[in-house]
């Protein structure tokens, strides 16, 4: 099964740009280490994983019920909370996604099920 884990927020962290190159240096290694794990787990693989860019690179489509599109810059909502990445996980179940996630810096993590639709 696979399942859609997005990093939102830095939890108690200061926003990635606050820290210091140590803080900075010590959440990749959580990364990496996160990324070990599921490498060494053979019910488990990462599918994909990127960071991405600030809600200020962000590029919202909306289409109404009359099929009209608007384009509008900035995130889909205004929220508080930061998208800063995301992972792609293939694993077993939704346990197994909750216990890996733990190793990941405290962000908001948000998990779902990814449907298949084929």
């Amino acid at each position: 099964m696979k399942y859609f884990v997005l990093l939102a927020g830095y939890g108690e962290l200061p926003l990635w740009d606050d820290l210091s190159p140590e803080e900075q240096e010590a959440g990749m290694a959580r990364h990496h280490e996160f990324g070990r794990v599921c490498d060494e787990r053979p019910d488990v693989s990462i599918v994909i994983g990127e960071a991405l860019g600030d809600g200020g690179t962000a590029t919202t489509l909306r289409t109404n019920a009359r099929g009209e599109t608007t384009v509008t810059d900035g995130p889909f909502a205004e929220a508080a909370e930061h998208i800063g990445g995301f992972y792609l996980l293939d694993a077993p179940d939704l346990d197994t996604v909750i216990e890996l996630c733990k190793i990941l810096p405290p962000y908001e993590i948000e998990i779902r099920p990814v449907i298949d639709v084929g």
